[in-house]
Protein backbone atom coordinates (compact mmCIF):
# COMPACT_ATOMS: atom_id res chain seq x y z
CA UNK A 1 0.00 0.00 0.00
CA UNK A 2 1.45 2.90 -1.11
CA UNK A 3 1.25 5.75 2.53
CA UNK A 4 2.33 9.24 2.73
CA UNK A 5 5.12 10.52 4.67
CA UNK A 6 2.42 11.57 6.95
CA UNK A 7 0.75 8.32 7.20
CA UNK A 8 3.78 7.01 8.02
CA UNK A 9 4.54 9.45 10.55
CA UNK A 10 1.37 9.14 12.22
CA UNK A 11 1.92 4.89 12.23
CA UNK A 12 5.00 5.84 13.96
CA UNK A 13 3.34 7.81 16.80
CA UNK A 14 4.20 11.52 15.98
CA UNK A 15 1.00 12.91 16.11
CA UNK A 16 0.46 11.27 19.87
CA UNK A 17 -0.92 7.37 20.57
CA UNK A 18 -4.74 8.36 19.29
CA UNK A 19 -3.35 9.40 15.70
CA UNK A 20 -1.51 6.53 15.94
CA UNK A 21 -4.19 3.88 16.77
CA UNK A 22 -6.71 5.42 14.51
CA UNK A 23 -4.14 5.23 11.65
CA UNK A 24 -3.56 1.78 12.51
CA UNK A 25 -7.00 0.68 11.83
CA UNK A 26 -7.76 3.33 8.78
CA UNK A 27 -4.90 1.43 7.27
CA UNK A 28 -5.92 -2.20 8.14
CA UNK A 29 -9.41 -1.24 6.95
CA UNK A 30 -7.77 0.08 3.67
CA UNK A 31 -5.72 -3.54 3.31
CA UNK A 32 -9.11 -5.46 3.84
CA UNK A 33 -10.66 -3.43 1.26
CA UNK A 34 -8.00 -3.93 -1.27
CA UNK A 35 -6.94 -0.05 -1.58
CA UNK A 36 -3.75 0.55 -2.89
CA UNK A 37 -3.66 4.05 -1.17
CA UNK A 38 -5.60 6.38 1.14
CA UNK A 39 -7.34 9.54 0.42
CA UNK A 40 -7.90 12.82 2.17
CA UNK A 41 -11.62 13.82 3.43
CA UNK A 42 -12.92 16.90 3.98
CA UNK A 43 -15.53 16.55 6.29
CA UNK A 44 -16.83 13.83 9.02
CA UNK A 45 -20.10 12.62 10.26
CA UNK A 46 -19.78 10.70 13.41
CA UNK A 47 -22.27 8.15 14.27
CA UNK A 48 -20.52 6.50 17.34
CA UNK A 49 -21.77 8.89 19.91
CA UNK A 50 -25.31 7.28 20.23
CA UNK A 51 -24.52 5.13 23.22
CA UNK A 52 -24.93 1.17 22.54
CA UNK A 53 -22.93 -0.37 25.50
CA UNK A 54 -19.39 0.29 27.68
CA UNK A 55 -17.20 -0.98 24.78
CA UNK A 56 -18.19 2.26 22.53
CA UNK A 57 -17.72 4.33 25.58
CA UNK A 58 -14.59 2.73 26.55
CA UNK A 59 -13.02 3.11 22.96
CA UNK A 60 -14.47 7.00 22.89
CA UNK A 61 -12.49 7.73 26.63
CA UNK A 62 -9.16 5.88 25.51
CA UNK A 63 -8.95 8.06 22.73
CA UNK A 64 -10.28 11.19 23.92
CA UNK A 65 -7.37 10.93 27.26
CA UNK A 66 -4.44 9.90 24.35
CA UNK A 67 -5.08 13.58 23.15
CA UNK A 68 -7.50 12.43 19.95
CA UNK A 69 -8.36 15.74 17.59
CA UNK A 70 -10.08 15.81 14.53
CA UNK A 71 -8.63 16.72 11.57
CA UNK A 72 -11.17 17.82 9.59
CA UNK A 73 -14.67 19.83 10.01
CA UNK A 74 -16.62 17.30 12.16
CA UNK A 75 -20.40 16.79 12.87
CA UNK A 76 -22.41 14.49 15.58
CA UNK A 77 -25.36 12.17 14.76
CA UNK A 78 -27.96 11.15 17.02
CA UNK A 79 -27.29 10.57 20.61
CA UNK A 80 -29.12 9.25 23.56
CA UNK A 81 -30.13 12.11 25.50
CA UNK A 82 -32.44 15.27 24.47
CA UNK A 83 -30.13 17.61 25.97
CA UNK A 84 -32.55 20.86 24.94
CA UNK A 85 -35.62 18.63 26.98
CA UNK A 86 -34.03 16.38 29.46
CA UNK A 87 -37.72 15.97 30.67
CA UNK A 88 -38.72 13.60 28.00
CA UNK A 89 -35.87 11.05 28.71
CA UNK A 90 -37.97 7.99 30.66
CA UNK A 91 -34.45 5.59 30.51
CA UNK A 92 -32.75 4.73 33.69
CA UNK A 93 -30.34 6.82 35.27
CA UNK A 94 -27.31 5.02 34.97
CA UNK A 95 -27.87 4.84 30.98
CA UNK A 96 -28.08 8.66 30.87
CA UNK A 97 -25.16 9.24 32.37
CA UNK A 98 -22.81 6.82 30.48
CA UNK A 99 -24.30 8.25 27.07
CA UNK A 100 -23.48 11.56 27.95
CA UNK A 101 -20.15 11.22 29.10
CA UNK A 102 -19.94 9.38 25.27
CA UNK A 103 -21.00 13.04 24.34
CA UNK A 104 -18.75 14.66 25.92
CA UNK A 105 -16.11 12.45 24.56
CA UNK A 106 -16.62 13.61 21.08
CA UNK A 107 -17.40 16.84 21.88
CA UNK A 108 -13.86 16.64 23.68
CA UNK A 109 -12.06 16.01 20.79
CA UNK A 110 -13.22 19.16 18.72
CA UNK A 111 -16.11 18.01 17.31
CA UNK A 112 -18.91 19.83 16.72
CA UNK A 113 -22.48 19.64 18.59
CA UNK A 114 -24.70 19.33 15.87
CA UNK A 115 -26.85 16.10 17.44
CA UNK A 116 -28.50 15.63 14.00
CA UNK A 117 -28.70 12.61 11.69
CA UNK A 118 -29.44 14.86 8.88
CA UNK A 119 -26.39 16.80 8.57
CA UNK A 120 -26.84 17.56 5.15
CA UNK A 121 -29.15 20.19 6.39
CA UNK A 122 -26.67 22.21 8.01
CA UNK A 123 -25.65 24.95 6.22
CA UNK A 124 -22.74 23.69 5.53
CA UNK A 125 -22.32 20.68 3.36
CA UNK A 126 -20.26 18.59 1.13
CA UNK A 127 -20.12 19.58 -2.83
CA UNK A 128 -20.21 17.42 -5.96
CA UNK A 129 -17.15 14.81 -6.01
CA UNK A 130 -16.06 15.71 -2.28
CA UNK A 131 -14.91 13.24 -0.63
CA UNK A 132 -15.71 12.64 3.08
CA UNK A 133 -16.42 10.41 6.03
CA UNK A 134 -19.91 9.55 6.96
CA UNK A 135 -21.65 7.56 9.21
CA UNK A 136 -25.00 7.03 9.69
CA UNK A 137 -27.05 5.16 7.12
CA UNK A 138 -29.07 7.76 5.89
CA UNK A 139 -26.77 10.31 5.88
CA UNK A 140 -24.43 8.30 3.84
CA UNK A 141 -26.94 7.60 0.93
CA UNK A 142 -27.85 11.50 0.79
CA UNK A 143 -23.75 12.07 0.84
CA UNK A 144 -23.51 9.90 -1.90
CA UNK A 145 -27.14 10.82 -4.28
CA UNK A 146 -28.39 13.58 -4.16
CA UNK A 147 -24.99 15.90 -3.17
CA UNK A 148 -22.94 13.72 -5.39
CA UNK A 149 -20.25 13.75 -2.11
CA UNK A 150 -18.57 10.52 -1.99
CA UNK A 151 -18.34 8.26 1.20
CA UNK A 152 -18.31 4.84 1.81
CA UNK A 153 -20.82 3.21 4.38
CA UNK A 154 -18.16 4.57 7.44
CA UNK A 155 -19.67 2.81 10.61
CA UNK A 156 -19.15 3.10 14.61
CA UNK A 157 -15.06 3.61 15.49
CA UNK A 158 -14.25 3.86 12.23
CA UNK A 159 -15.78 7.66 11.48
CA UNK A 160 -13.98 8.88 14.24
CA UNK A 161 -10.68 7.38 13.03
CA UNK A 162 -11.20 8.65 9.67
CA UNK A 163 -11.73 12.60 11.56
CA UNK A 164 -8.49 11.98 13.64
CA UNK A 165 -6.53 11.01 10.48
CA UNK A 166 -8.41 12.98 7.74
CA UNK A 167 -7.86 9.92 6.10
CA UNK A 168 -9.56 6.94 3.92
CA UNK A 169 -9.16 3.66 1.90
CA UNK A 170 -9.49 4.61 -1.71
CA UNK A 171 -11.57 2.28 -2.46
CA UNK A 172 -15.57 1.38 -2.52
CA UNK A 173 -17.90 4.41 -3.55
CA UNK A 174 -15.09 6.80 -3.65
CA UNK A 175 -14.52 5.73 -7.05
CA UNK A 176 -16.46 6.43 -9.97
CA UNK A 177 -16.49 2.75 -11.10
CA UNK A 178 -18.07 1.25 -8.01
CA UNK A 179 -20.89 3.78 -8.25
CA UNK A 180 -22.59 2.67 -11.92
CA UNK A 181 -26.10 1.15 -11.53
CA UNK A 182 -26.77 -1.67 -11.94
CA UNK A 183 -30.37 -2.50 -10.85
CA UNK A 184 -32.76 -0.68 -12.52
CA UNK A 185 -36.57 0.00 -10.78
CA UNK A 186 -38.92 1.17 -13.57
CA UNK A 187 -41.56 2.91 -12.14
CA UNK A 188 -43.16 4.32 -15.38
CA UNK A 189 -46.37 1.57 -14.54
CA UNK A 190 -47.40 3.64 -11.57
CA UNK A 191 -50.23 6.10 -12.41
CA UNK A 192 -49.56 10.16 -11.74
CA UNK A 193 -51.65 9.77 -8.54
CA UNK A 194 -49.54 7.90 -6.47
CA UNK A 195 -46.51 9.81 -7.66
CA UNK A 196 -48.16 12.76 -5.72
CA UNK A 197 -48.52 10.96 -2.66
CA UNK A 198 -45.42 11.57 -0.07
CA UNK A 199 -46.26 7.80 1.18
CA UNK A 200 -45.10 6.62 -2.10
CA UNK A 201 -41.48 7.62 -1.03
CA UNK A 202 -40.81 5.66 1.84
CA UNK A 203 -42.03 3.43 0.34
CA UNK A 204 -40.69 2.75 -2.85
CA UNK A 205 -37.28 2.96 -0.65
CA UNK A 206 -38.26 0.20 1.45
CA UNK A 207 -38.77 -2.11 -1.43
CA UNK A 208 -35.71 -0.97 -3.19
CA UNK A 209 -33.41 -1.38 -0.33
CA UNK A 210 -35.02 -5.18 -0.19
CA UNK A 211 -34.53 -5.65 -3.37
CA UNK A 212 -31.02 -4.19 -4.33
CA UNK A 213 -28.79 -6.60 -2.24
CA UNK A 214 -25.30 -5.42 -2.78
CA UNK A 215 -26.63 -3.75 -6.24
CA UNK A 216 -26.13 0.23 -6.85
CA UNK A 217 -29.98 1.02 -7.27
CA UNK A 218 -31.57 3.28 -10.56
CA UNK A 219 -35.32 4.66 -10.27
CA UNK A 220 -36.47 5.50 -13.39
CA UNK A 221 -39.62 7.31 -14.43
CA UNK A 222 -40.26 9.47 -11.43
CA UNK A 223 -40.89 13.03 -12.45
CA UNK A 224 -37.36 15.00 -12.57
CA UNK A 225 -36.38 17.61 -10.22
CA UNK A 226 -37.96 15.86 -7.01
CA UNK A 227 -38.09 17.35 -4.05
CA UNK A 228 -34.43 17.03 -1.66
CA UNK A 229 -37.63 15.28 1.27
CA UNK A 230 -38.95 12.73 -0.85
CA UNK A 231 -35.29 12.29 -2.05
CA UNK A 232 -34.43 11.84 1.45
CA UNK A 233 -37.36 9.33 2.46
CA UNK A 234 -36.22 7.15 -0.03
CA UNK A 235 -32.69 7.06 0.60
CA UNK A 236 -33.52 6.28 4.77
CA UNK A 237 -35.46 3.19 3.83
CA UNK A 238 -33.28 1.79 1.47
CA UNK A 239 -30.41 2.13 3.93
CA UNK A 240 -32.64 0.57 6.42
CA UNK A 241 -34.21 -2.47 4.99
CA UNK A 242 -30.50 -3.08 2.81
CA UNK A 243 -27.29 -2.13 2.54
CA UNK A 244 -28.01 0.65 0.05
CA UNK A 245 -25.46 3.79 -0.03
CA UNK A 246 -26.08 5.20 -2.93
CA UNK A 247 -29.16 5.56 -5.68
CA UNK A 248 -29.42 7.03 -8.25
CA UNK A 249 -32.39 8.72 -9.22
CA UNK A 250 -32.79 9.57 -13.43
CA UNK A 251 -33.60 13.45 -14.11
CA UNK A 252 -33.09 14.65 -10.11
CA UNK A 253 -29.28 13.16 -8.87
CA UNK A 254 -26.29 14.55 -9.91
CA UNK A 255 -24.69 11.41 -11.65
CA UNK A 256 -28.25 10.62 -12.89
CA UNK A 257 -29.63 12.92 -16.17
CA UNK A 258 -29.97 9.73 -17.97
CA UNK A 259 -30.69 6.19 -17.52
CA UNK A 260 -27.39 5.84 -19.84
CA UNK A 261 -25.59 7.77 -17.69
CA UNK A 262 -26.52 6.40 -14.37
CA UNK A 263 -25.24 3.04 -15.63
CA UNK A 264 -22.35 4.57 -17.02
CA UNK A 265 -23.48 3.24 -20.37
CA UNK A 266 -23.90 -0.43 -19.51
CA UNK A 267 -26.81 -3.00 -19.54
CA UNK A 268 -28.22 -3.43 -15.83
CA UNK A 269 -27.96 -6.50 -14.45
CA UNK A 270 -31.83 -6.95 -13.70
CA UNK A 271 -34.70 -4.42 -13.72
CA UNK A 272 -37.72 -4.47 -11.42
CA UNK A 273 -41.08 -3.34 -12.42
CA UNK A 274 -43.05 -1.15 -9.38
CA UNK A 275 -46.79 -1.59 -9.59
CA UNK A 276 -49.18 -0.60 -6.84
CA UNK A 277 -49.66 -3.75 -5.38
CA UNK A 278 -45.39 -4.19 -4.80
CA UNK A 279 -45.53 -0.46 -3.11
CA UNK A 280 -49.01 -1.89 -0.72
CA UNK A 281 -47.17 -4.75 0.23
CA UNK A 282 -44.43 -2.73 1.24
CA UNK A 283 -46.80 -0.84 3.31
CA UNK A 284 -47.87 -4.16 5.03
CA UNK A 285 -44.68 -5.37 5.79
CA UNK A 286 -43.87 -1.75 7.20
CA UNK A 287 -47.10 -2.20 9.84
CA UNK A 288 -46.92 -4.54 12.73
CA UNK A 289 -50.46 -3.59 13.79
CA UNK A 290 -52.67 -6.52 12.84
CA UNK A 291 -56.78 -6.55 12.50
CA UNK A 292 -56.75 -6.69 16.42
CA UNK A 293 -55.01 -3.43 16.97
CA UNK A 294 -55.02 -1.58 20.06
CA UNK A 295 -56.02 1.86 20.43
CA UNK A 296 -53.45 4.76 18.99
CA UNK A 297 -51.50 6.13 21.53
CA UNK A 298 -48.54 7.83 19.76
CA UNK A 299 -47.54 9.45 16.54
CA UNK A 300 -43.83 10.21 15.45
CA UNK A 301 -42.61 11.85 13.08
CA UNK A 302 -38.96 13.29 12.22
CA UNK A 303 -37.11 10.05 11.09
CA UNK A 304 -34.83 11.09 9.79
CA UNK A 305 -34.94 14.65 11.45
CA UNK A 306 -37.60 16.34 9.80
CA UNK A 307 -36.59 19.72 7.64
CA UNK A 308 -37.67 23.49 7.68
CA UNK A 309 -40.17 22.46 4.70
CA UNK A 310 -41.47 19.41 6.62
CA UNK A 311 -43.05 21.68 9.42
CA UNK A 312 -44.25 23.75 6.92
CA UNK A 313 -46.72 21.10 6.02
CA UNK A 314 -47.09 19.76 9.63
CA UNK A 315 -48.00 23.25 10.80
CA UNK A 316 -50.67 23.54 7.39
CA UNK A 317 -51.77 19.91 7.76
CA UNK A 318 -52.66 21.16 11.85
CA UNK A 319 -54.47 24.27 10.53
CA UNK A 320 -55.16 25.19 14.25
CA UNK A 321 -56.46 22.00 15.29
CA UNK A 322 -54.84 19.82 18.07
CA UNK A 323 -53.64 16.35 19.10
CA UNK A 324 -56.27 14.25 20.93
CA UNK A 325 -55.03 13.69 24.78
CA UNK A 326 -55.03 10.32 23.93
CA UNK A 327 -51.87 10.77 21.67
CA UNK A 328 -48.44 10.94 22.38
CA UNK A 329 -47.46 13.37 19.17
CA UNK A 330 -43.13 13.52 18.35
CA UNK A 331 -41.67 15.39 16.15
CA UNK A 332 -37.90 14.61 15.60
CA UNK A 333 -35.52 17.54 14.52
CA UNK A 334 -32.12 19.04 14.96
CA UNK A 335 -31.28 22.12 16.69
CA UNK A 336 -30.36 24.47 13.79
CA UNK A 337 -33.67 23.68 12.79
CA UNK A 338 -35.22 23.97 16.12
CA UNK A 339 -33.71 27.20 15.64
CA UNK A 340 -35.19 28.27 12.20
CA UNK A 341 -39.10 26.88 12.92
CA UNK A 342 -39.04 29.48 16.38
CA UNK A 343 -37.93 32.39 14.21
CA UNK A 344 -40.99 31.90 12.12
CA UNK A 345 -43.18 31.38 14.93
CA UNK A 346 -44.07 27.46 14.27
CA UNK A 347 -42.57 26.15 17.90
CA UNK A 348 -45.35 28.12 19.74
CA UNK A 349 -48.28 26.60 17.21
CA UNK A 350 -46.86 23.19 17.44
CA UNK A 351 -46.62 22.90 20.91
CA UNK A 352 -49.89 24.70 21.47
CA UNK A 353 -51.35 21.76 19.20
CA UNK A 354 -49.89 19.34 21.15
CA UNK A 355 -46.93 18.50 19.16
CA UNK A 356 -43.60 17.81 21.34
CA UNK A 357 -40.41 18.63 20.02
CA UNK A 358 -37.25 16.50 20.57
CA UNK A 359 -34.06 17.55 19.36
CA UNK A 360 -30.19 15.56 19.80
CA UNK A 361 -31.78 12.22 19.50
CA UNK A 362 -34.76 9.92 17.76
CA UNK A 363 -38.11 8.67 19.65
CA UNK A 364 -37.17 4.63 18.39
CA UNK A 365 -33.42 4.61 19.87
CA UNK A 366 -34.23 6.03 23.54
CA UNK A 367 -36.81 6.16 25.90
CA UNK A 368 -39.24 8.60 25.49
CA UNK A 369 -42.87 7.33 24.98
CA UNK A 370 -44.74 7.32 27.60
CA UNK A 371 -47.04 4.67 26.50
CA UNK A 372 -45.95 2.04 24.37
CA UNK A 373 -48.97 -0.13 24.93
CA UNK A 374 -50.26 0.45 21.86
CA UNK A 375 -50.42 1.28 18.38
CA UNK A 376 -47.44 4.30 17.30
CA UNK A 377 -48.34 5.56 13.62
CA UNK A 378 -45.29 7.08 11.37
CA UNK A 379 -44.70 8.47 7.99
CA UNK A 380 -41.22 7.30 8.50
CA UNK A 381 -40.13 3.86 7.00
CA UNK A 382 -37.03 4.04 8.88
CA UNK A 383 -39.07 4.48 12.31
CA UNK A 384 -41.14 2.20 11.55
CA UNK A 385 -38.51 -0.58 10.45
CA UNK A 386 -36.63 -0.43 14.01
CA UNK A 387 -38.89 0.75 16.70
CA UNK A 388 -40.94 -2.62 16.85
CA UNK A 389 -37.90 -4.52 17.42
CA UNK A 390 -36.56 -1.48 20.08
CA UNK A 391 -39.33 -0.54 21.93
CA UNK A 392 -41.89 -3.45 21.12
CA UNK A 393 -44.62 -1.13 19.83
CA UNK A 394 -47.04 -1.94 17.14
CA UNK A 395 -46.50 0.22 13.64
CA UNK A 396 -48.66 1.76 11.11
CA UNK A 397 -47.18 3.40 8.34
CA UNK A 398 -48.78 6.29 6.55
CA UNK A 399 -48.44 9.49 4.83
CA UNK A 400 -47.71 12.58 6.83
CA UNK A 401 -51.13 13.80 6.21
CA UNK A 402 -52.65 10.71 7.74
CA UNK A 403 -51.09 10.65 10.63
CA UNK A 404 -52.08 14.40 11.42
CA UNK A 405 -55.53 13.33 11.01
CA UNK A 406 -55.23 10.26 13.14
CA UNK A 407 -53.44 12.47 15.79
CA UNK A 408 -56.18 15.04 15.76
CA UNK A 409 -59.06 12.15 15.94
CA UNK A 410 -57.28 10.06 18.63
CA UNK A 411 -58.06 6.59 15.90
CA UNK A 412 -56.18 5.10 13.09
CA UNK A 413 -56.90 6.88 9.75
CA UNK A 414 -55.55 5.64 6.46
CA UNK A 415 -56.90 6.81 2.93
CA UNK A 416 -57.01 3.32 1.24
CA UNK A 417 -58.43 4.51 -1.94
CA UNK A 418 -55.09 6.14 -3.13
CA UNK A 419 -54.19 2.32 -3.80
CA UNK A 420 -57.34 1.46 -5.88
CA UNK A 421 -58.49 -1.76 -5.44
CA UNK A 422 -56.11 -4.72 -4.09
Amino acid sequence: MLLTDTDQALLAGAGGPAAQVAMRIIVEMARLAGAADLIDVTSAHIDGCLYHGQAGLEFAERLRQEGAVVRVPTTLNVASLDLLHPDRYRGDPETARAARRLMDAYVAMGCRETWTCAPYQLPERPGFGEHVAWAESNAIVFANSVLGARTARYGDFIDICAAITGRVPNAGLHRTERRRGQIVFDLRALPDRLLGEDVLYPLLGHLIGAGSGNLVPVVDGLPPGMAEDRLKAVGAAAASSGEVALLHVVGSTPEAPTLAEALQHRQPRRVVEVTPAMLLAARDQLTTAGPEQGPLVGVNVGTPHFSVAEFGELVALLAGRTVHQGVECYASTSRHVLARIESLGWLAVLETAGVRLVTDTCTYVTSILENSAGVVMTSSAKWAWYAPGNLGVQVVLASLRECVESAVEGRVVRDDAIWGPR
